[in-house]
């Protein structure tokens, strides 16, 4: 089950993440790629995580950007499982 996390501890704990920004019930970040298939693959290396974790966040693919967006929706905001997914896929973009 994912924990909420308190909008006073959200802060000290997108450290972790820094490329991501909080904006009340949702993390994201943008990420920046040479052309539309690196964006595409991207994104498919996302969908194996996410099919891994159960949890799924929404994207959006502008040609060679993709902006990843993470909420837990049954709870109302972001929880320890977004932040985990964050991690998660800064490491398949280094």
């Amino acid at each position: 089950m994912a924990t909420l996390i308190a909008q006073s501890q959200l802060e000290e704990m997108m450290k972790r993440i820094p490329e991501w920004e909080a904006d009340r019930k949702v993390i994201e970040r943008t990420f920046e790629f040479d052309d539309f298939d690196q964006a595409v693959d991207f994104v498919n290396e996302i969908a194996e995580i996410a099919a891994e974790e159960e949890h799924h966040p929404d994207i959006d693919i502008r040609f060679n950007k993709v902006r990843v967006a993470l909420s837990t929706h049954s709870e109302g905001g972001v929880t320890d499982l977004d932040l985990l997914m964050a991690a998660k896929i800064d490491n398949l973009s280094e």
